[in-house]
């Protein structure tokens, strides 16, 4: 289980079907014993390990995903890079509009342990395999951004195809680490396509297949805990309290008591 950090304007906010100009921050039940102040994203990280026992975090930099400036003095303080801050260090995953080794390079620099390069800001696949041979395919992430199963490519880049062609194309440029994300689903609790996450899951038995987007209950990562998925991201079920500590330990330790999720 991966708790997910959404950063715009130096603030964490929540996200909902991937409408970004209507984000506001997000109030969270993971306080220490009260309500974490609205958007303080060092206090949400620093929740996310101290009470769910999280040592990994992924964290959307908004600004720089839409174009903006990097939010780096942000970022190097969630990494612990800066020697202030939380401390996440290694854990911390970022997508921040990465599409060259440059940019990979600067987010390493910051603290990031991996770096996410996503469809929604990739030119070509030529562009994902130069990051990987520039930071080390162990630390990229692809995330194969969708839209209600469509996929979500920036204009004029030379990418094309059904989504598990498009993982296929990833993985033959080096990935070894896959996100599926569909942002129509972010904040529903609608879950994640299972069809879409069984037939990655057949045709790369090998990779690292990460989910996220709907996730809405601990019934949602036990199914797909057992469609072979290896980790989730979450942050609405988080922040309302609908997955919490006892939650996440379950499935960890293959623990959990509902048999729903085995069904289609």
């Amino acid at each position: 289980m991966i708790p997910v950090l959404d950063l715009a304007g130096g603030l964490a906010v929540l996200a909902r079907g991937g409408r970004r100009e209507a984000y506001m921050p997000v109030r969270s039940v993971l306080g220490p014993g009260t309500e974490t102040p609205a958007g303080d994203a060092l206090a949400l990280a620093r929740a996310y390990r101290e009470r769910l026992g999280c040592d990994v975090c992924y964290v959307a930099d908004l600004d720089a995903i839409t174009g903006g400036p990097t939010q780096g003095a942000l970022l190097s303080r969630l990494a612990g890079a800066a020697g202030v801050g939380v401390g996440v260090g290694g854990g911390l995953w970022v997508d921040a509009g990465v599409n060259d080794a440059r940019r990979a390079a600067e987010l390493t620099a910051l603290g990031a342990a991996r770096v996410v390069v996503g469809l929604e800001t990739l030119p070509a696949f030529t562009a994902l395999a130069t990051v990987i041979g520039a930071i080390g395919g162990e630390r990229v992430v692809f995330s194969l951004d969708l839209r209600d199963g469509v996929p979500l490519a920036r204009p004029g880049a030379r990418l094309g195809g059904a989504p598990v062609d498009l993982a296929r194309a990833a993985v033959d440029a080096g990935v070894t680490s896959l996100l599926v994300l569909d942002l129509a689903r972010v904040g529903s609790g609608r879950g994640v396509d299972p069809g879409l996450v069984r037939a990655l899951r057949h045709a790369h038995p090998t990779v690292e297949l990460l989910a996220g987007g709907g996730v809405g209950g601990a019934s949602d990562l036990a199914r797909l805990a057992y469609l072979g998925v290896d980790g989730v991201l979450v942050a609405t079920a988080l922040h309302d309290g609908r997955i919490q500590r006892a939650d996440i330990d379950a499935v960890r330790h293959g623990h959990s008591s509902d048999s729903r999720y085995v069904a289609d």
